[in-house]
């Protein structure tokens, strides 16, 4: 790793090393800018695209609809609305202690569960969703995006066309130049006097500003931003390793590839076919509503006379002078047709456009819907288990480090607590034990009808405890502890043993007082 800063640091400027890593980038950037082609075109439009310039309209509209409609989805299941996507977990020496004292084991669950909403509702107030649907849209064309968490301000997407990146062989990040454009007058007062002793300073022009950023060990990252060659004072400083706030995010990994593959690339072949035969269509349906009449040479009827009638006009002709030219392509646009029908309903499927999980009714029941959220849920599993480790969790470290440091959440001891994602193929993970759970269940009630023993070996309050975590429903205050329980048991049996006594009290009364007065008679 030091060889690699050394090669780093002995490069003039930033620019010389976007300029060296971008042509590593050219293949993946041409493939993304052909899959916004055919989905999205003003998302990574061509090099040298301008505000004057004229994008390519697509003759179909699947593509377009399965990259939101998929956002979407990805959107709901990375940052689900009135819900954490993470819990805090105790881990190392410090979960040992806890789980030999329970009263501490509570505390410390309730003051985790208290941060977690703290760090939910700062990411409601940033308004994270609406970067991130774009994020997620360059991520589903283009395979790769860049997204930068500034301190009290919301996010910030950069596309392809705009960064370079590279890794080692595992994957890891060891550099990221970042391609701007600013203008002049925002850049600070020292560029300005020394872009005007150069000569190279106008109030109204811009110029390309670079942000260079790359490893120094395992714990921080070197940055600085360069405009013309020169470096800014103010921004060179180091990232901590475990709190980037520059993510630079793939779609699909490939060993050994410093950028990743996009979803669109995997179906390319379909969409160039449906593109094709949807201009195809269009085109011959055109040709085919035209309307052309023909009239035979040396005729009586006049070709000025039929083209300025009106209906109900009489002119001098035969019929036998005119007829309509056909194109007759009936039978060709339907093979046509048929092939579109084909494509549109596989696109459909990659995209979870396909509605043939939720069945064709007015009413659709509860149970229905759970089951669709379910087969979406399976669908995307393979899609976004690298989100949640290269988006999820560095978004959660970065929020609640800058969090801590501004007091807003109480700092916790080093390696003493770590997030854990809750949404995707962990919750997957979630749902597949709880429905084992109820099989078992549904067996246990079975074999209570042969011998209704069974059911005295189940531990009531482990059941309840677990089918709730399956579900994801916080059991605090909701369950009674063991504890609990026994403190009513006992003080059930207290007020029995008291009503048994004032039972035999009020019995025996009677009795003693006859007795007492057959002894004064005597």
């Amino acid at each position: 790793m030091q060889m690699d800063n050394e090669v780093v640091t002995r490069q003039n400027t930033a620019k010389e090393r976007y300029e060296t890593l971008k042509q590593d980038r050219q293949y993946f950037l041409d493939r993304a800018r052909e899959c916004s082609e055919l989905t999205i075109p003003s998302l990574i439009p061509d090099e040298g695209f301008t505000k004057s310039s004229d994008l390519y309209n697509p003759f179909q509209s699947v593509g377009a609809r399965g990259v939101n409609n998929l956002a979407s989805k990805l959107l709901l299941l990375l940052l689900p609305p009135n819900a954490p996507f993470f819990r805090l977990q105790v881990s190392g020496d410090a979960k040992k202690e806890m789980e030999q004292q329970k009263e501490m084991k509570t505390q410390v669950e309730k003051s985790l569960a208290n941060i977690e909403k703290e760090v939910s509702l700062k990411i409601e107030e940033l308004a994270l969703r609406v970067s991130m649907f774009e994020a997620l849209k360059h991520l589903i064309i283009g395979g790769n995006v860049l997204t930068y968490l500034p301190k009290n301000d919301t996010m910030r997407v950069y596309p392809l066309s705009q960064f370079v990146v590279r890794r080692d062989p595992q994957g890891t990040l060891i550099e990221i130049v970042i391609k701007e454009s600013i203008a002049h007058i925002a850049l600070d007062e020292e560029i300005k006097e020394q872009m005007k002793i150069n000569g190279d300073y106008k109030d109204d022009d811009h110029c390309d500003i670079y942000t260079h950023i790359y490893k120094l060990d395992d714990k921080k990252f070197y940055i600085c931003q360069e405009v013309m060659g020169i470096k800014i004072p103010s921004t060179i400083g180091t990232l901590s390793a475990d709190a980037m706030p520059y993510q630079a995010l793939r779609m699909v990994r490939i060993d050994n590839e410093n950028y990743g593959r996009s979803f669109v690339e995997e179906y390319l072949g379909d969409l160039k076919s449906l593109e094709g035969l949807s201009q195809s269509l269009v085109e011959s349906a055109a040709a085919s509503s035209k309307i052309v009449f023909m009239v035979r040479p040396n005729a009586v009827t006049r070709k000025k006379d039929l083209a300025q009638t009106r209906n109900g006009d009489i002119i001098t002709g035969s019929q036998d002078d005119v007829s309509v030219l056909q194109a007759l392509k009936q039978y060709d646009l339907q093979v046509v047709e048929r092939s579109i029908q084909k494509l549109e309903e596989r696109m459909s499927y990659a995209f979870l456009l396909h509605t043939a999980i939720q069945r064709d009714a007015e009413r659709v029941t509860a149970q229905e819907i759970r089951y669709m959220a379910e087969q979406l849920e399976t669908s995307m599993g393979g899609v976004y288990s690298l989100l949640s480790q290269e988006l999820q969790l560095p978004l959660v470290r970065v929020l609640m480090k800058r969090m801590s440091a501004a007091k807003e959440i109480p700092t916790l001891p080093k390696g003493t607590v770590k997030p854990t994602i809750i949404t995707g193929i962990e919750a997957l993970g979630r749902g597949n034990d709880l429905q084992k759970l109820r099989e078992f269940v549904a067996e246990i009630g079975n074999l209570a009808q042969i011998n209704p023993a069974v059911v005295q070996s189940l531990n009531p309050n482990d059941l309840l405890t677990r089918l709730a975590t399956g579900l994801g429903i916080d059991t605090e205050g909701l369950i009674k502890s063991q504890e609990q329980l026994q403190a009513e048991q006992q003080e059930a049996q207290e007020q029995q043993q008291m009503q048994q006594m004032m039972d035999t009290a009020q019995s025996v009364a009677p009795q003693v007082a006859n007795n007492m007065t057959k002894d004064m008679g005597n």
